[in-house]
């Protein structure tokens, strides 16, 4: 039988991963202590693993297809084809970004103030690259951990994640620049894409993960309308296409259906009450392929 062999992430973007592959039809269960979960396609073999690891895995081919962050692709130089952008992080759908941060009473404000400075980061090339390219010379150190706790005793400026900034500022530190923005990204090796048969197998399964990313954004909406108001509701709902009409057994009224984004919906089922419609319901949505 054929196998595809499918790195997903562990810590931060994990329990992230395994919501969104659930809601894009895959069952994920992971044992306890367990680094190969399993799913219910006999045709996929998962391992869980630290997104750092994923690239060189993928590029090695020792990993048919991974996701990870586009930040771990560029640290490790890895030779993968990105295949997917997904714009989901271990909070939300926002992007990381990685920056550079300093003390708020800091005299640096820009790249070119660190010139002769001390970086500390988890991204030693990602931040190298950068200054090097800014022509800034300055010593970049391996953190292990608690970063943001470095400056000003181990460090003039840190190399971060950062999704909300929170953290950045709970330790008193400010963003100077932004080094880049990563979303998690699906990458494959040539030899895996060059397969028919994987190639295959990760763009259903890429179809699905998008179809159920975008359906977090949305809702569907169903009410009844009396067809004196149908005009002014219709005008009201933007939709994916047009929403969905059809007679209902009572004379004059229709029932409309349609797809909204999910952060206007407080709003707009006021207004809908307001132009007519009646016996409005929501429902979340699992998937939406375009």
């Amino acid at each position: 039988m054929n196998k595809l062999k499918l790195g997903l992430p562990a810590g931060s973007l994990q329990n992230t991963t395994m919501d969104m592959f659930k809601k894009a039809g895959y069952n994920i269960h992971i044992g306890e202590r367990s680094y190969y979960p399993y799913i219910d396609d006999e045709e996929i073999e998962c391992v869980l693993m630290r997104a750092q690891e994923i690239p060189k895995y993928v590029e090695d081919g020792i990993l048919d297809v991974g996701l990870t962050g586009k930040d771990w692709i560029n640290e490790t130089s890895a030779d993968v084809i990105e295949l997917a952008d997904l714009h989901y992080s271990k909070r939300g759908l926002r992007p990381v970004r990685l920056v550079l941060a300093v003390p708020q009473d800091s005299p640096i404000n820009k790249a070119e103030d660190l010139e002769g400075k001390r970086i500390a980061t988890e991204l030693v090339e990602s931040t190298r690259r950068y200054l090097e390219e800014k022509g800034v010379s300055a010593s970049v150190s391996f953190s292990w951990g608690a970063t943001e706790v470095k400056p000003p005793l181990l460090a003039d400026a840190i190399s971060e994640l950062t999704e909300t900034g929170r953290s950045l500022k709970a330790n008193n530190l400010r963003v100077i620049d932004t080094i880049l923005v990563s979303t998690p990204r699906v990458i494959m090796n040539q030899a895996s894409f060059d397969d028919a048969w994987k190639k295959k197998k990760v763009d259903n399964m890429i179809t699905l993960l998008k179809g159920a990313l975008l359906a977090e954004q949305k809702v569907m909406l169903k009410m009844n309308v009396h067809s004196s108001n149908l005009e002014k509701v219709v005008d009201l709902l933007p939709a994916l296409r047009k929403p969905t009409i059809s007679n209902l057994c009572a004379e004059e009224w229709v029932a409309v259906e349609t797809v909204v984004d999910e952060k206007i919906v407080r709003t707009l089922v006021c207004e809908l009450q307001e132009a007519g419609a009646e016996g409005i319901l929501e429902f979340p949505m699992n998937k939406i392929i375009p």
